[in-house]
């Protein structure tokens, strides 16, 4: 058993030396979510939350609507809490993952 948890340990830390190598530029929000220990689920939950919340957008912007911000209030209630909310929609944004949206959340949270 022990020699099963070293290489459990091993794995964890050549996981965080690949995470280092990688460009975060590219892929911000993968970073994000393997930096802070998201599983499997959690990220196919934050990516359900987002389209069905992307859609809510689109239906808001065909009837003229500006600003979104019950949507936000949304996405930071459901947003998982090992996450910080600024940080996952810039790093969805520069992804380019429901970018509109995270684009209209990024002028939201900067006229707060």
């Amino acid at each position: 058993m022990k020699e099963f948890e070293n290489k459990i340990e091993t794995l964890e830390y050549y996981i965080k030396l690949l995470l280092q190598m990688t460009e975060k530029a590219k892929y911000p929000f993968y970073h994000l979510v393997i930096q802070n220990g998201l599983t499997k689920k959690e990220v196919e939950q934050i990516l359900q939350m987002c389209e069905e919340l992307s859609q809510e957008h689109r239906e808001q912007k065909a009837q003229g609507l500006l600003y979104f911000t019950d949507l936000l209030t949304l996405f930071a209630g459901q947003l998982n809490p090992k996450l910080d909310v600024n940080e996952t929609i810039e790093a969805m944004y520069e992804q380019g993952l429901f970018k509109e949206m995270m684009k209209d959340f990024k002028r939201l949270i900067s006229r707060l």
